[in-house]
């Protein structure tokens, strides 16, 4: 009888070796980016992922690998979430968060600048850390809402600046690069960023198909608009982008315990008693449904918590497909700061994707009336 166990177990176990099978990924496209950095302790990835997705089209516009400043971009944005908090009299969310195209808005309004002239450090510090900064203007901001002599005082604005300059430097209005000046606006047209390029999709059953609408999040402080369309042109335009040589901003949710930026994984288990297995083995997943979708939008379960940049497809041993984001958290995690996302997880967990519009298919942009 023991012999006969033993034969049982022998078999159970050369069965499950064989059934586990550790990811091995294989590369399907590649687009060029630059260097993965780090927000440090600041709530601005959208700043970064934004930016970075930025560089990548310069380099496929241009051919030129430039590191552009992303606390340039953030120090305008706080001017414009400081101005939107006290014109709606602290009804509005003050926060570092923000999205996609509140880079694009700011690129059109103020510019942009290289890494090299705007830092956003002070000398001698090495990385960013908003939060007694955006302590100390939400209180400011406060204060001036409820002023008790019941007038707004002309200053505020001077005010907000005057702690901007202090936390992360004067705002740039001309500079040198490489032997010639520019402007802030200037240097976006010397790249080719023309903001009216990038739109914004995403993939919700409570808008209108096909129109543009606002999605109500926390973080769309600047009433954005997004086009709505289905769940599997989200995904085929996402993909189809990246096979044509252009990368995408991802809008999208990393609370779940499957997604692992240590591992460089983030998949969706069909069964949750296999969400520790999935970090480091294929495993069956679930099947994403408009509806499932919907509902996790709609309990809070999904919610625009990070953004991050599509640089690339890649596949496992088993043929299943993931998108290669590029995070902004440092090179010391995952596969050197890049996550393979499965498409199960893109489809229940995005937000958005902003891109060129030039990489939405002709079709879908007849759909959408995009010119």
């Amino acid at each position: 009888m023991k012999k006969i166990l033993l034969g049982v177990t022998l078999s159970v176990i050369s069965l499950t070796s064989v059934s586990a099978q550790k990811y091995e990924f294989t590369t399907v496209k590649d687009i060029e980016d630059t260097e993965v950095k780090s927000q440090g302790r600041t709530g601005t990835c959208w700043s970064f992922s934004t930016t970075s997705f930025l560089e990548s089209e310069i380099i496929r516009l241009t051919g030129r690998n430039i590191d552009l400043s992303e606390m340039f971009t953030v120090r305008n944005t706080y001017s414009e979430k400081a101005n939107n908090y006290l014109y709606r009299q602290g009804k509005a969310q003050f926060s570092e968060g923000g999205l996609a195209h509140d880079v694009i808005n700011s690129v059109a309004k103020y510019g942009l600048v290289p890494e090299q002239v705007f830092t956003g450090l002070d000398v001698g510090q090495d990385r960013h850390n908003h939060a007694e900064m955006i302590a100390v203007l939400k209180a400011m901001l406060d204060a001036y809402i409820k002023n008790p002599a019941g007038e707004l005082s002309p200053k505020w604005k001077q005010s907000v600046e005057s702690v901007l300059n202090v936390y992360l430097g004067e705002n740039i209005q001309e500079f040198t690069f490489e032997g010639k000046k520019y402007t802030p606006k200037t240097f976006a047209e010397y790249v080719k960023i023309t903001p009216s390029n990038y739109i914004t999709i995403s993939s919700f059953e409570h808008a209108k198909k096909y129109d543009k609408f606002i999605l109500n999040i926390p973080d769309n402080f600047s009433n954005g608009m997004f086009y709505n369309v289905s769940l599997d042109e989200l995904v085929s335009v996402t993909e189809e982008a990246i096979k044509n040589g252009y990368t995408v901003e991802l809008d999208c949710d990393v609370s779940e315990k499957t997604f692992s930026s240590k591992n460089g994984v983030a998949v969706i288990p069909a069964s949750s008693t296999e969400n520790d297995k999935s970090l480091t083995e294929i495993v069956k997943e679930k099947n994403i449904t408009p509806s499932l979708r919907q509902a996790e939008f709609e309990n809070f379960n999904t919610t625009d918590d990070h953004l991050m940049h599509i640089v690339g497809l890649v596949k496992d041993q088993k043929g299943n497909t993931y998108f290669k984001v590029k995070n902004s958290w440092g090179t010391n995690q995952g596969n050197d700061g890049y996550v393979y996302m499965s498409v199960p997880y893109f489809r229940l967990k995005t937000i958005s994707v902003l891109l060129h519009k030039d990489a939405v298919s002709s079709s879908l942009k007849e759909k959408l009336t995009v010119k």
